[in-house]
């Protein structure tokens, strides 16, 4: 495959927030009516934007810099910190800018989706790392992006591997938007029974709706249920911490046992654990303090930061930025997960620490949640139990699919495999 050297300077323009234009606090509003808005690299999840948490830029500030508008096509690359992470635009829910951590690429001379490939390859992300290697806050400048250089095909090539590539990215975005719905649909019921307290009472009726009993909780202090208890997450769980093999020792790692950090779950972004970036041996394993916990097991991350949350779907160990609880009932794992995820603030409330916060093992065995009767719990594992199982199948899937893309980007970029 014939290919073309370019500069990216040369196939693009590349634009980013000028120092005077930009904005402190006061410029900013709570609502999309009363401004656009602004990127943060929060916004772009597994390569691809997510406004879900957006922030607003008032219209003024808007339209004082039009040449940073946010057009569909354009690809957005972080350029201070994280820099490389990127996107392609796809499709703009809103007027959008922003913030001065990005650069924006646009007049595009190539097929923009090719274009977000190459960018997010490895040789174009390893020659951004060279730039910006040694700097305390690595910060990219619009000048060396634009002198970076990069390789191109024929239109027409480039046209027919992106079509490879975002087929791959369509069917792990349809399968990540299946899982959301699911997980909407498992939360729902989860809020209108343990939250709403509208269960099924013993005549099918909703409970609370319907005048069942109340009693005020003083550890809650709240109204809950006649009947169920209050208890400390030691008194249902057993809680393990974790920790890191000698990392200068190469025979602790590469095994088959498989370890977590907070990275991993951060990165994965998923309620289902059950790989990490790297496995360790059983010698890595004897030569520290971490325990291996059982499928079913709620870990959660405690420091750096605090509160991460997972359920483990195989056996598996951690580092030691984790508590992981291990239920004396498996029955209650699912409920665990969503009741921990409910108090996620509190719990973070309770970290201690100079550095960085971080939440003992102590603290959180002895923090308060609310515990139903047995039965109800079941019932509630029984119904979503088959939504579990669905949405793992889809995690799975689309790690198979991101290893595929992975696999097969750098082969179609340097023509090592052809699309016909």
């Amino acid at each position: 495959m014939e290919m073309t050297k370019y500069k990216l300077g040369d196939v693009c323009e590349i634009f980013g927030r000028i120092g005077f234009r930009g904005y402190t606090a006061q410029d900013l509003v709570e609502s999309p009516k009363d401004g656009a808005i602004t990127l943060s690299p929060t916004n772009i999840v597994n390569g691809e934007l997510d406004f879900t948490n957006s922030t607003y830029l008032s219209w003024d500030k808007y339209e004082e810099s039009p040449e940073i508008k946010i057009n569909e096509n354009d690809i957005v690359v972080v350029k201070t910190a994280s820099v490389g992470k990127c996107a392609l635009v796809r499709k703009l829910p809103h007027p959008t800018t922003l913030n001065p951590q990005f650069v924006v690429l646009k007049k595009i001379q190539a097929d923009p989706v090719y274009l977000s490939y190459i960018i997010k390859g490895k040789c174009f992300q390893s020659s951004l790392k060279a730039i910006t290697a040694g700097s305390v806050v690595p910060t990219l400048s619009q000048k060396h992006m634009a002198d970076i250089e990069i390789y191109l095909p024929d239109l027409k090539i480039q046209k027919k591997i992106a079509s490879v590539l975002s087929a791959l990215d369509d069917k792990i975005a349809l399968n990540k938007k299946m899982n959301q719905k699911l997980e909407a649909m498992a939360k729902r019921l989860y809020d209108y029974w343990f939250v709403q307290y509208d269960f099924p009472d013993k005549n099918g009726h909703p409970y609370k709706t319907t005048g069942g009993p109340m009693t005020y909780n003083t550890i809650l202090k709240r109204e809950i249920p006649a009947g169920w208890e209050v208890k400390q997450i030691c008194d249902i769980t057993k809680i393990f911490n974790g920790s890191t093999p000698s990392t200068t020792e190469e025979g602790n790692y590469g095994g088959e046992i498989v370890w977590i950090t907070p990275k991993d779950l951060s990165d994965q972004n998923c309620k289902f654990v059950y790989q990490g970036a790297r496995n360790i041996t059983q010698a890595g394993y004897d030569s520290c303090s971490t325990t291996m916990v059982p499928k079913g097991t709620v870990v959660m991350s405690s420091r750096a930061p605090i509160g991460l949350l997972s359920i483990a779907q195989c056996d598996l160990c951690t580092n030691q930025g984790f508590k992981n609880m291990v239920p004396n009932d498996m029955t209650d794992s699912k409920y665990l997960y969503y009741t921990i995820q409910q108090h996620i603030p509190q719990i973070q409330n309770l970290g201690t620490g100079t550095t960085f916060k971080e939440v003992s093992k102590d603290e959180l065995g002895r923090f308060a949640i609310l515990y139903p009767p047995k039965k109800l719990i079941a019932a509630f594992e029984e119904k979503v139990a088959p939504i579990f199982d669905v949405q793992f199948n889809k995690v799975k899937e689309i790690s198979r699919l991101i290893k595929l893309r992975d696999k097969l980007l750098p082969l179609l970029m340097n023509g090592q495999v052809e699309v016909k």
